[in-house]
């Protein structure tokens, strides 16, 4: 039985046409199966290389690969020298950060220490200034009984008295001529007058201290009485400080007697005339002390 051709032709075309589909079913098939392999594959490889690990023998690669793998190990090494850095300095922080910590403790200590000077350095200044006022004062004080003194004394020759200050006191000197007779304590009339004289002075003025100081030359002397010169200084001053207390009411806590012989010339010996400027009895006044010794002891 013959078809007509052109329905030979039609079913030629549909042939065909289930062929294509057929095979683009198939080739889908083979490109999902390749593509699921793939995926397989590479899911099961693990990370090519760790840092450090050298490119394998038998996977050296190509020269991107390895170019990736030298940019990873230089990267790897960067790192671990940072982390190396960052600990040095971590370190160094911790350090620094206690050095600080320990500065700040010195400093501390430091500024109070400056501190307490500079209150101790005030005071200093303060007492000075108040111990330039009173020397001052007892300076000046000096000078008016000096001139007290020498209105006074007026009547008498300079080769029986001086007057002279010397380190803010006043040296009332006298000489054998006017008070005693050789080897003796007895104290001569004029003498007495000057003692007056010098009495009502200090009387009026009882803030004064008063030492008495009996003088030789060097001249031996020894008696029943006088052991040596050092003996008959000490008596004669003694005799002086007596009189000004018992006859002219000089207070006894005032005064103070000592004899220093032969020992404190005050010109040489060798000659008659330096023997007679020897032979004297020194009255020394001074401004007492009690206003600066309270001054030093309340700084301390």
């Amino acid at each position: 039985m013959h078809l007509p051709k052109f329905t030979e032709h039609k079913l030629r075309t549909i042939s065909w046409i289930k062929k294509i589909r057929v095979m683009k079913v198939f080739n889908k098939c083979i490109l999902i199966g390749a593509f699921a392999i793939g995926i397989l594959t590479i899911s099961s490889c693990a990370p090519v290389y760790k840092c450090g690990d050298p490119i394998p023998e038998k996977k050296k690669g190509g020269k991107r690969l390895q170019a990736v793998v030298a940019e990873r190990d230089a990267l790897c090494t960067s790192l671990a020298d940072q982390r190396a850095v960052n600990e040095r300095l971590t370190n160094d922080n911790k350090k620094l950060q206690n050095r600080l910590s320990g500065q700040e403790d010195i400093n501390e200590s430091q500024s109070e220490e400056l501190s307490q000077k500079e209150k101790d350095l005030r005071n200093k200044e303060r007492m000075l200034r108040e111990m330039q006022a009173i020397i001052a004062r007892q300076a000046e004080a000096t000078q008016r009984l000096n001139q007290t003194l020498r209105d006074a004394l007026v009547g008498f020759n300079s080769d029986e008295l001086t007057l002279e200050i010397r380190d803010g006191k006043v040296y009332v000197s006298m000489s054998d001529q006017l008070l005693f007779k050789s080897g003796s304590t007895a104290v001569e009339p004029k003498g007495v007058e000057a003692l007056r004289v010098l009495a009502d002075v200090l009387n009026k003025n009882p803030d004064i201290q008063i030492l008495v100081e009996g003088h030789t030359d060097n001249v031996p002397i020894k008696t029943a009485v006088f052991k040596d010169n050092w003996d008959l200084s000490v008596a004669r001053a003694t005799a002086i400080t007596r009189m000004l207390n018992e006859k002219y009411a000089v207070a006894p806590t005032r005064m103070t007697a000592s004899g220093r012989g032969e020992y404190y010339p005050k010109a040489p010996n060798d000659t008659a005339e330096g023997k007679a400027k020897n032979r004297r009895t020194e009255i020394i006044l001074s401004p007492k002390l009690d206003e600066i010794m309270h001054l030093l002891n309340s700084g301390n």
